[in-house]
């Protein structure tokens, strides 16, 4: 089956020329523009279906507040919001996003989730977030984010320096499938095309392997089936703490 996925990549690969011509002479950044408006739409679908996953997840984000203190969240790529509805009234929040054509999108969430507190939008990537001291938020949140980062380890180096000692990093993230299946086939045979629709989504990415490797003290983690697309079925649920 290798021999077959790596031809058939290969065939998706030519087909996709034309793509590859236009991200390599920057025509590409006019779909980021177009992106938010795709995103907000499949958004919806996916808290939708997604609903009771996230919730679960997110219950346990109060268990980080400091004693007498107020839990300060950062969330990286942000995206359009959708998460906000999840978190804890009174929770002090930190949007970064490499995108900054989000931001009418997100000014929509903030303004229908008025039990949360907006600190800032940051336009950052996961890799970098300088402007974010060290030890300085409770928990740092990412939702199919590490999908289309350029670099896991650095973007789990900075989430581990800016979370403060007891802190968590919670993620919900679609993963490469079991390589046994024809999920994982055509995930890497369509994966060319798809990294185009995705603004730099990789659905062919181990990503457990990199948080099992990340230095926290205490990783929670599951493997699930999410209802979507087999493309983007399999994907990994739980939080680590620093």
């Amino acid at each position: 089956m290798s021999l077959l996925m790596r031809f058939f990549t290969l065939v998706v690969n030519v087909l996709c020329l034309p793509l590859h011509v236009i991200h390599a002479v920057g025509l590409y950044e006019i779909y980021k523009r177009v992106f938010p408006i795709c995103l907000y739409r499949i958004s919806i679908t996916y808290n939708k279906k997604m609903h009771d996953k996230k919730k679960e997840l997110f219950r346990s984000l109060p268990e980080f507040i400091k004693p007498g203190g107020q839990l300060t969240l950062l969330e990286i790529g942000c995206g359009t919001g959708t998460n906000f509805e999840f978190y804890p009234p009174g929770c002090k929040v930190i949007c970064t996003d490499p995108n900054p054509h989000f931001q009418k999108y997100l000014d929509k969430s903030m303004g229908e989730n008025d039990h949360l507190t907006f600190e800032r939008f940051v336009v950052a990537s996961g890799e970098n977030m300088g402007s974010v001291e060290d030890g300085s938020v409770d928990v740092v949140v990412c939702t199919l984010v590490l999908c289309s980062v350029n670099s896991i380890p650095q973007t789990l180096r900075e989430a581990h320096r800016i979370l403060r000692p007891g802190g968590a990093f919670f993620f919900l993230e679609h993963v490469v499938a079991d390589a046994s299946t024809w999920a994982y086939f055509f995930q890497h045979v369509l994966q060319p095309a798809w990294y185009y629709f995705g603004d730099g989504c990789e659905v062919t990415r181990d990503t457990w392997k990199h948080l099992e490797a990340a230095g926290f003290s205490e990783l929670k983690l599951r493997h699930i089936q999410a209802p979507f697309l087999f493309l983007i079925k399999p994907h990994i649920v739980g939080y680590a703490v620093k």
